[in-house]
């Protein structure tokens, strides 16, 4: 079983000396994509007003227009440590032991909007890119809708639970002919349900950590359904869809 993971715009700054140029991706067959869109980026990043423009970027995110420009060469560390969203928070990756660390790269993957596919162990540098920019001289769907499947075809170890946020779905769709499960995340009172947005992260982090911290993987959706129930998490399976229920106001 495999669970895929989108980015997210949080990061940790810093990491080691090795740079994305001394570091080996997962999925090779992406690395033409890949140096497609980082020379977009930093192409677009040498403008820093039109990068400010383009990126979206607030006052207080000023500085990641120069970051992009130092990704070659920028420190590295594993994408797990690297995205410090809600969900990633939720995983409590910080506090992973070697065994936990193994799962992560043997069962979580992420989809990033600049390297696509890859590891969660797959060490990156810190950068700036959502999935849905508009890039000048670059289409980041039609890259990734085009490149992906070539990734696509390596997962042989499904199911592939897919955590993403739409977003991310629409950036490289899981081809329908794959054993893939999309997640939704509601809270149910009173017999009346609800999508979530803030927990909607939070239960699937937690989910996340609590399948790494397994003594054994997960294999079959069954299995899937008792770790979550184990946390306090209802599941629910209809088609290729699965629906986490859980209670804002209890968690």
């Amino acid at each position: 079983m495999l669970l895929l993971l989108p980015p997210s715009e949080t990061k940790v700054l810093g990491g080691s000396s090795l740079t994305i140029q001394q570091v080996h991706l997962s999925y090779g067959q992406l690395n033409d994509a890949r140096d497609l869109v980082l020379d977009a980026l930093i192409k677009l990043s040498s403008d820093p007003d039109e990068a400010v423009r383009v990126l979206k970027l607030g006052k207080k995110q000023l500085e990641d227009v120069a970051r992009n420009l130092e990704i070659p060469n920028a420190p590295t560390m594993p994408a797990y440590l690297r995205y410090s969203g809600t969900l990633y928070k939720a995983i409590k990756a910080a506090d992973l032991t070697s065994h936990e660390v193994e799962m992560m790269r043997k069962h979580v993957l992420m989809q990033s909007s600049l390297f696509g596919l890859i590891s969660a162990t797959d060490r990156i540098p810190y950068y700036r890119l959502s999935a849905d920019t508009r890039v000048p001289g670059v289409d980041l769907k039609q890259i990734w809708q085009e490149h992906q499947p070539a990734a696509w075809v390596r997962l042989v170890d499904g199911p592939i639970i897919d955590l993403r946020s739409k977003t991310y779905v629409e950036l490289a769709p899981i081809p329908d002919d794959m054993d893939s499960y999309l997640v939704e995340v509601v809270t149910d009172k009173d017999g009346v349900r609800r999508a979530m947005n803030h927990f909607n992260k939070t239960s699937k982090g937690e989910l996340v950590g609590a399948f790494v911290r397994s003594t054994e993987a997960p294999k079959t959706i069954k299995d899937l359904k008792k770790l979550a129930e184990s946390i306090g998490l209802g599941f629910e399976v209809e088609g290729k869809q699965i629906t986490l229920i859980t209670d804002e106001v209890l968690r």
